[in-house]
């Protein structure tokens, strides 16, 4: 039978049913089919194809072209997964040119954009949402920002710093986004969001008490190159195939296994 398709509302559904939601990125219709058949319920084409892809020291250097081309390719490797694109670097700086781009990822078949930024990002998901275009906002470390944030460093340490994500995150729940990402926040403030919040919260070392989790896929398998993030785990360790990896992964987000303690903040 085949599996049902992954909608927004699913993602609610599951949301308030309690049950975990499974990310992993994908940028080609070969991983793609892998990841889609482990049973990830959402596939990102991120702008870390920069880094796993491109060989890239930071994810400045994609272009809307590059996700076009790549959201086209897991596109066609995807049958049950909901396909996230990424707005890259400079692609989404005011209300045109969010529409613009988002509309060009949107046509080569991504069913949502991501984007990162906080309240300073509202008129562009209001814009975004009023044309029928699904947004994902990011929220804790945007590594678009790395130079401003002068590294890959945690962020909502401080209770001001912390104050102000949560009310990032109210603030672009209430322009529409209907999914958020947490990277490197405490876990304890990635709990208190996803509890305020009414849509998903999808952690990426941000503990596990949020709704769901996302990886990079290079990482879920070994691939990428040491030093590797604390949030990071190798499922291949111990397995003899990339789809045992993958339905390892799947099966640890869902029974809240992974994250542990080590990987969180």
């Amino acid at each position: 039978m085949k599996a049902r398709k992954v909608t927004m509302p699913g993602l609610a559904q599951m949301k308030a049913a309690g049950d975990r939601i499974t990310m992993l990125t994908a940028y080609d219709a070969s991983f793609a089919r892998l990841v889609d058949a482990a049973g990830v319920d959402c596939v990102l084409v991120g702008d870390s194809l920069g880094n796993v892809i491109r060989g890239l020291d930071s994810t400045l250097g994609v272009t809307v072209d590059d996700m076009v081309y790549h959201v086209e390719a897991v596109r066609r490797g995807l049958e049950r997964a909901l396909l996230i694109a990424d707005l890259p670097f400079l692609a989404y700086h005011d209300r045109a040119t969010a529409l613009h781009s988002a509309g060009r990822l949107m046509r080569a078949g991504a069913e949502m954009v991501k984007l990162e930024g906080g309240a300073a990002m509202v008129p562009q998901v209001s814009a975004l949402v009023e044309q029928g275009i699904p947004v994902c906002a990011h929220l804790g470390l945007t590594p678009q920002h790395v130079h401003q944030l002068g590294g890959y460093r945690v962020q909502g340490r401080e209770e001001a710093a912390a104050r102000r994500l949560r009310e990032d995150a109210g603030a672009l729940q209430a322009a529409g986004a209907g999914l958020l990402v947490l990277e490197c926040v405490p876990a304890g403030l990635a709990a208190s969001v996803a509890e305020a919040l009414r849509i998903p919260v999808i952690g990426i070392g941000a503990g596990v008490e949020v709704d769901g989790q996302v990886l990079v896929l290079y990482d879920v398998l070994g691939i990428s190159p040491p030093p590797r993030p604390r949030f990071v785990k190798d499922f291949m360790t111990g397995r003899d195939s990339i789809a045992a990896a993958l339905s390892a992964y799947v099966e640890a987000v869902r029974q809240g296994d992974f994250p542990a303690a080590e990987h969180g903040y």
